[in-house]
């Protein structure tokens, strides 16, 4: 078979479907293949046919019909069938060629083949893609990490089939090294939970609280799309809400009240805890989803459980002006916990990453696309090595003049006895990250009293520790000082 593939892909789900047309569309000839092989011969008959696709029933034939250096990309299940993949792969392959990972892969997992790949003389990405279905067709958010030298043999391919913001910039660019590319997709995804549990922590009051009905609640959410709010899950958000049935009801209504999750949200907030990075806003969207999950659970729980009724007796007008301000400082939060994230991790990995950059991969394409991104790259733009998206003066600003209706709603939701985790965590950790003092030191001295654990002073130089003997029953030797 002649070499005449600018890519080759494997894996012909929604995603891979979508992402070869694509690249087709933008000018390259991609070689196709599958597990299942009736699936190549389905879509070069359908969607594909006519087009340049060249379809493989083999391994050998896929390979022999790209051009070197090969560029092959996989679009599977994440885990094992990755590893599976690859090991199928590398007798065909030779020197210099490229696999990518276009999959949600875990880091750790890209960081190990990467290592892999590169010490068989073959160059390895692991490549974030996110805007799901219609992201994939139309141009997506490409977030690339690897083998530094793969980057010029994919950069005219992958800036080709992105999404471009309004002055033609292509919401693609190189990463760093290793599983970069994977832990900003990670990131992306933990976000993207935060940004739609705040949603749904806003439609909750709007609904139980303020007893907005859909059409009203699409109104809002349509009016919020216009200003500072603008993005892609407020916009579909508004979609949803007017959306009717066959019968004329408001669909949304009819949807059982439990969510699923793929993983990612997990992991974000697993690496979190191993760095020491206070991600409290996507822990509790995480945890709310699998609280959700527990339907009967609850369902039994609200017959047994109750609070005093007490009726909302606040302007409507008003709740709605605050629940705007609280999304919005809360979402300031998320992203600033997301970006503290990124920064301890590139320390830790010893990835140079350029988080202007990564916020401006994020304004189009993908699923937490919005103009707020916009901002957030002005910051780092303004200040490249900033501590916190909250020391930022625009966003200082911003929370400033949203504060007051912040504190109503997360009072009002106590009172009213509705939950709002990650509103209220993000209120929390605001208020934490501003307080010059906490009652950390009495924690250290509980940690001191049953386990010698030590303490530091602040009446002598930080690194300097002490013990004392609480109980008079103790002796003088203290446990070792380190932080997990």
């Amino acid at each position: 078979m002649n070499a005449i593939a600018d890519i080759g892909l494997i894996g012909l789900a929604v995603m891979g479907e979508n992402l070869v047309l694509n690249m087709e569309s933008k000018g390259f000839t991609v070689a196709v293949f599958n597990r299942s092989v009736e699936k190549v011969d389905k879509f070069l008959q359908g969607r594909g046919k006519g087009k340049k696709f060249i379809g493989a029933h083999t391994m050998d034939e896929f390979v022999k019909s790209i051009k070197r250096p090969r560029k092959v990309m996989m679009l599977v299940k994440a885990g094992q069938p990755v590893d599976e993949l690859i090991e199928q792969l590398l007798p065909y392959l030779e020197q210099g060629d490229v696999v990518i990972d276009g999959g949600n892969s875990y880091f750790p997992d890209t960081i190990r083949r990467t290592n892999y790949i590169e010490e068989k003389g073959l160059l390895y990405i692991g490549t974030g893609v996110s805007g799901g279905e219609e992201g994939a067709l139309r141009g997506p958010s490409i977030m690339p990490g690897g083998s530094v030298k793969a980057w010029e043999h994919v950069k005219p391919l992958f800036q080709a089939i992105a999404a471009k913001v309004d002055d033609g910039t292509p919401c693609c660019d190189w990463v760093g090294e290793n599983g970069a590319g994977h832990f900003v997709k990670m990131v992306h995804n933990g976000i993207e939970y935060g940004d739609m549990q705040l949603i749904c922590e806003v439609y909750h009051l709007l609904r139980d609280l303020g007893r907005f009905n859909s059409d009203e609640m699409h109104r809002i959410f349509s009016s919020w799309n216009q200003g500072e709010l603008n993005s892609y899950l407020i916009e579909i958000t508004a979609d949803i809400l007017g959306y009717r049935d066959a019968n004329g009801d408001a669909l949304v209504e009819k949807i059982l009240d439990t969510a699923g999750q793929k993983g990612t949200g997990k992991w974000t907030g697993i690496e979190a805890l191993e760095l020491g990075v206070p991600l409290t806003l996507i822990a509790e969207a995480v945890f709310a989803r699998s609280l959700s999950s527990f339907k009967d659970e609850r369902v039994n729980a609200a017959k047994i459980l109750d609070i005093p009724p007490v009726p909302f007796q606040g302007d409507t007008n008003a709740l709605v002006s605050d629940l705007r301000n609280a999304l919005y400082a809360s979402k300031i939060v998320s992203y600033a916990q997301g970006f503290a994230l990124m920064k301890a991790a590139a320390k830790e990995y010893k990835w140079n990453l350029n988080y202007g950059g990564i916020a401006l991969m994020w304004r189009g394409g993908c699923i937490i696309r919005s103009v707020f991104l916009g901002k957030i790259k002005d910051a780092f733009d303004s200040d490249s090595g900033l501590q916190n998206l909250l020391l930022d003066p625009y966003f200082k600003s911003k929370v400033t003049e949203a504060q007051e209706g912040w504190r109503r709603v997360v009072a009002a939701a106590a009172i009213h006895g509705i939950p709002v985790p990650s509103l209220s965590s993000a209120l929390a950790y605001f208020d934490g990250y501003r307080s010059a003092r906490l009652p950390a030191n009495l924690l250290q001295a509980q940690r001191d009293y049953f386990g010698a654990h030590t303490y530091e002073r602040i009446d002598r130089p930080r690194g300097e520790f002490f013990h004392t003997n609480w109980t008079g029953r103790g002796g003088s030797t203290a446990s070792s000082t380190y932080n997990v």
